[in-house]
């Protein structure tokens, strides 16, 4: 039952996760004209009230990050929301510990960042009190916690994790004597 309340979530983390890096992600990298003028509006919206600067100029190391979303992690998302919804796939386990691994270590330098770079005032004012760094640690929180959580899921769900060896099971097909 456990197991099946984390699917869910991991579920709904991936499906939200595809509008979220085609509205929003990527136009720290493409071209601003490829957007409406109401995405790059919440865009604005929210670089102002949280005071993301990485958003509307990102740094060289940022973008490499969104870049690695947009062309590898993109693909894995309707494939991973597809195995949670369905649950029990055997298969999402190792593109799964592929994914956590190379999340968590992308959130880590922006934790970092985030937590102890200190940001210019303008032209896009970042952070500058502990506590709209510990509001912005939150935006990107839930991208490391549910990495780590689905990472520690296909390491050690029995689901996702078979104890037992290949080769060590008895054959059913071999002829007992």
């Amino acid at each position: 039952m456990l197991l099946r309340a984390l699917e869910i979530i991991y579920f709904i983390y991936f499906a939200s996760h595809i509008p979220i890096t085609l509205m929003v992600d990527l136009q720290a990298l493409l071209p601003e004209h490829l957007y409406p003028p109401e995405l790059r509006n919440l865009l604005h919206w929210y670089a102002a009230e949280f005071k993301d600067p990485m958003m509307m100029d990102p740094p060289a190391w940022f973008k490499s990050f969104v870049f690695c979303e947009a062309l590898v992690q993109l693909p894995f998302f309707p494939v991973a929301a597809y195995a949670f919804l369905k649950g029990g796939c055997k298969w999402i386990r190792t593109p799964a510990i592929i994914y956590s691994a190379h999340v968590a270590t992308t959130l880590l330098p922006i934790l970092s960042h985030v937590l102890f770079y200190k940001f210019p005032l303008a032209p896009h004012p970042g952070p500058q009190t502990l506590n709209e760094r510990l509001t912005l640690v939150s935006i990107y929180a839930p991208y490391l916690i549910i990495p780590v959580m689905i990472l520690l899921t296909m390491l050690f769900s029995s689901t996702y994790n078979s104890t037992s060896p290949k080769g060590n099971a008895p054959s059913k097909s071999k002829k007992q004597r």
